[in-house]
């Protein structure tokens, strides 16, 4: 094992990829159940950044260090933490062992590692085994001579991903000390880090961002994310929601009034644009902005300069604007409902934010997120998702995207407790408590109407040979299906030999693993 962490020290790798190679080798090394790495975000909250033997759903958790006694202990410590097998302290990881999801630990051995960079905590390594007895003396003394190369290991992520971001920020003190903030935004897909990556490209320019998404998909949240990344990230971001601007009320709210200019203006009011000065603009919902209100925004984008409502006098702005909406501008443009002059000045750089559906195991990382939020508001010992409810999740289309499983997760939780379920147990959500819409798949159509009955051939029509339009599937779930079906295939042929199996598909094998984990043919992170 040793060897491996000291030569990935030398090979430049993508973010998490050292972490997670770190993580399973050492579950491999000391034969345990679940590893697990946790990061602090800033000084009090852990989260998870790689993982071995743990549920999905674990790397969308934040665990508030006071509120979690063997996370604390294994911070206040230099050397590893072992935890008696009959210790009384809650495991933060009840239910969370993938192979035990939803059921608490057994008794067993638990042992942490403080880990340090540049003499200050960064975070925690975490070892689980089932079997009492794993973690002895001798175990304890090697894991902590593996410290210092996994710290190593943790300083040579952190430096990659600082000079990744000082090229695309440039050398200025104010992009350093953006370096290493938490992002709120969750998610491993490689839709979702795509986007991310676009976004941190054009953040430091100035130009004018259309962020283009269904509801619920979290675009303030993306918004807030290109502010912080850009060259105004020290002056204020203002949002306005455009959908509730009242018309009459709406040019006050955005370019000010001055006393007197309309019955119950007493004083001098600035609007949203003077309190923006120097930062960012958010118009949220910008297609709902009334016609009257979208000419007197578009001069105010042309000219650069407001008037107060009431005066004549001219006020300059510098103000770097970011809109978004769920409609189809271009559309609306079409149809009369929005000026096409202001489309085009909104829509420099438009960028398009996945659905929820296409964003794949994300959608387990946010739950694992929403069900840890929701078990420090209900002050419960723990909640997870079955298997069943696993599915479930993945199946729904989520038309109120990462919204409605906020919604989702939290009703469930106190539909749980609502029947009775106690506080003091880890509370297991079942797949019927989500009340999610899933449609059935369609059932293969019999080959006749009925015994008796003649088919459309036989009456000389040709139309029972084409499918009804509900019947076809998406063209993804059909590549998927083939996809998952070759995989399968290729893996009995080989005899579960991932390197051969890739081979006689014309893949890489670090691709076919890829694959196999994106169509759900693996059942463990590192497997």
């Amino acid at each position: 094992m040793e060897t491996q962490l000291l030569s990935d020290l030398n090979t430049d790798m993508p973010d998490g990829v050292r972490l997670q190679r770190a993580a399973v080798a050492v579950r491999q090394a000391f034969a345990c159940d679940a590893v697990g790495l946790l990061m602090l975000d800033g000084h009090d909250t852990l989260h998870l950044v790689a993982a071995s033997g743990l549920a999905h759903e674990a790397l969308g958790r934040r665990f508030v260090v006071g509120q979690h006694p063997r996370f604390a202990a294994i911070l206040s410590r230099r050397e590893p933490t072992w935890f008696d097998p009959g210790s009384m302290l809650p495991d933060p990881y009840d239910g969370l062992l993938d192979d035990r999801k939803g059921s608490p630990l057994p008794v067993h051995d638990c042992l942490g590692l403080p880990l340090f960079r540049q003499d200050r905590p960064w975070g925690i390594m975490t070892l689980d085994a089932l079997t009492t007895g794993t973690f002895d003396e001798a175990a304890r003394a090697r894991l902590q001579q593996l410290g210092l190369i996994l710290q190593a290991a943790v300083r040579m992520t952190d430096l990659e991903r600082e000079n990744r971001q000082l090229r695309q920020l440039g050398s200025s003190q104010q992009g350093i000390e953006r370096i290493g903030e938490a992002s709120e935004i969750l998610g491993h897909s490689e839709a979702i880090q795509s986007l991310l990556h676009e976004l941190d490209l054009v953040a430091d320019s100035d130009l004018p961002i259309l962020l283009l998404g269904e509801t619920g998909v979290g675009k303030e949240l993306f918004a807030r994310r290109l502010h912080r990344h850009s060259r105004r990230s020290q002056q204020p971001m203002i949002q306005v929601n455009c959908a509730a601007l009242p018309e009459s009320l709406a040019e006050s709210e955005l370019f000010g009034h001055v006393k007197g200019a309309f019955s119950g203006a007493t004083s001098d009011r600035p609007g949203r644009f003077e309190a923006a000065q120097g930062g960012t603009l958010f118009l949220d919902e910008v297609g709902e902005l009334p016609l009257s209100l979208q000419a007197k925004l578009l001069r105010v984008l042309q000219n650069g300069e407001i008037q107060r409502l009431g005066t004549d006098q001219t006020i300059k702005t510098d103000v770097r604007i970011i809109a978004a909406t769920n409609r189809d501008l271009k559309a609306n443009t079409q149809a009369g409902l929005f000026r096409a002059d202001l489309y085009h000045r909104l829509s420099v750089y438009p960028i398009p934010i996945p659905p929820l559906r296409e964003r794949d195991r994300d959608i387990l990382i946010l739950a694992g997120h929403f069900l840890e939020f929701n078990r420090a508001r209900l002050g419960l010992r723990g909640v997870r998702l079955s298997y069943g409810a696993e599915r479930a999740l993945q199946r729904y289309p989520w038309p109120g995207n990462v919204r409605e499983l906020e919604h989702v997760i939290s009703r469930a939780a106190l539909k749980m407790l609502s029947r009775g379920a106690s506080r003091d147990q880890v509370l297991t959500i079942e797949a019927d408590l989500l009340d999610l819409d899933i449609q059935p798949p369609a059932a293969p159509a019999d080959e006749t109407a009925s015994s008796g009955a003649a088919t459309d051939t036989e009456a000389g029509g040709a139309a029972s040979a084409t499918p009804a339009l509900q019947d076809i599937p998406p063209l993804r779930q059909s590549v998927d299906d083939c996809q998952r079906q070759a995989v399968r295939q290729a893996l009995a042929a080989a005899q579960d030999n991932w390197a051969q199996a890739a081979k006689a598909l014309g893949l890489d094998a670090s691709n076919l693993h890829k694959l196999a984990k994106r169509l759900g043919l693996k059942k463990h992170l590192d497997d």
